[in-house]
């Protein structure tokens, strides 16, 4: 367990992705043999030209070649891989070049779609890459001739995995070692992004012509439900809807289901692609305006303007008999096929916080010009899903 974090606001420490750490274990296995070095600590270069220091937890002889660990130290970003053990087994060849190995609690890819090709251990190209290049010159310096077996493992990997989409993915027995930069930057979007395009890219490469992007688990149960989709047909996309709208510019499907709770689908109406409320704000004003377009009086105008939240703003132009949900649905499906190629079709479902439909937008393609919502930077937080 993390230790708790001070209430004085502190600049938020970076860390080292599983990537970095598969490097210098496998430098210091490598080196161990070589070498005959029972390294404690070990430096490492990584993509960018920065240098890193990694303790190690062990550094030794096996009976076929070395091994050596550390503990992943993510920082102050709330990484599933935090605190594990990351290890590297190092065996030599007389074949010059490098083998790769999924141990314990790394995964096999199995679908088509990823960066590697099925039937690989799931270690990255830039893991990969980091760990040639630092295998290849330590046989410079040492005048090795030979060339190395890696075999990358992380102690619970296997449980770990099941916290991620590895699954969905088709990533078997484990996780993945990742990282582009080597660093772990404290809440970056970046990771989560990346997740979500692999996901996309996995579900077309398989035949997957329909998608569900959705919010929480609430909408992709509605999906689930509702189209009988296989798990990798369900993207996770969080409050990530530009992420999801953007890559099928390059890798479109025939069908996109946008699904969420209202408040993050008015969002999306309000021509907001990241749904959380750091970015963006539920707009009461925009749904009061869009309620008069319906028949909205004065009076419940005022009142949508004045609630709480977008669910409390909603449930008072239901009940007055105004289809503010599917409203509301039109609105967002127009931003986001002013985004994917015309061939795309997108509908959007707008659930409640029980997460039974409020709203629906059935499917249609073509290029459109959004409807402009006024932007509202100091409404509230709904909470939605």
């Amino acid at each position: 367990m993390r230790p708790e974090t001070s209430e004085t606001p502190q600049p938020l420490r970076y860390g080292y992705t599983t990537g970095a750490c598969a490097t210098a274990t496998a430098l210091a296995a490598a080196s161990r043999l070589l070498t005959g070095v029972e390294h404690t600590q070990i430096e490492i270069i990584l993509p960018r030209g920065q240098s890193a220091w990694f303790a190690l937890n062990r550094c030794q002889l096996t009976a076929t070649g070395a091994e050596a660990a550390t503990i992943k130290d993510a920082g102050d970003d709330p990484d599933v891989t935090h605190g594990a053990l990351i290890f590297a087994q190092v065996v030599l060849r007389s074949a010059p070049g490098v083998g790769f190995h999924a141990g314990p609690g790394v995964g096999t890819v199995t679908l088509p779609g990823l960066p590697i090709p099925t039937g690989e251990p799931a270690i990255n190209p830039t893991p990969r890459r980091m760990i040639t290049e630092h295998l290849m010159r330590l046989a410079t310096e040492t005048d090795y001739r030979g060339g190395f077996e890696v075999t990358i493992g992380v102690e619970q990997g296997a449980e770990l995995a099941l916290k991620t989409l590895n699954p969905r993915l088709g990533i078997i027995g484990g996780l993945s070692i990742l990282g582009t930069t080597g660093i772990v930057r404290p809440f970056s979007c970046s990771a989560y992004i990346a997740s979500i395009q692999q996901a996309i890219d996995v579900a077309r490469v398989n035949g997957v012509v329909h998608i569900a992007a959705c919010t929480g688990a609430a909408s992709e149960r509605l999906m689930r439900m509702r189209y009988n989709l296989p798990d990798r047909a369900l993207i996770e996309m969080g409050d990530f809807a530009g992420a999801v709208l953007k890559h099928l510019r390059r890798a479109p499907m025939t069908r996109l289901s946008l699904a969420g709770g209202f408040g993050k689908i008015s969002k999306l109406a309000a021509g907001h692609l990241d749904l959380h409320s750091r970015h963006s704000s539920v707009d009461l004003p925009l749904l009061a305006v869009e309620a008069a377009a319906l028949g909205a009086d004065a009076t419940l105008q005022e009142a949508m303007r004045a609630a709480n939240t977008s669910q409390q703003a909603l449930v008072l132009a239901h009940a007055a008999g105004l289809p503010l949900g599917e409203r509301i649905c039109i609105m967002a499906r127009d931003q986001a096929r002013a985004i994917v190629p015309p061939a795309v079709a997108v509908e959007v479902w707008a659930i409640n916080r029980e997460g039974q439909p409020v709203g629906y937008a059935g499917f249609a393609h073509g290029i459109v010009k959004p409807v402009s919502g006024r932007l509202n930077h100091e409404g509230n937080n709904d909470g939605d899903e």
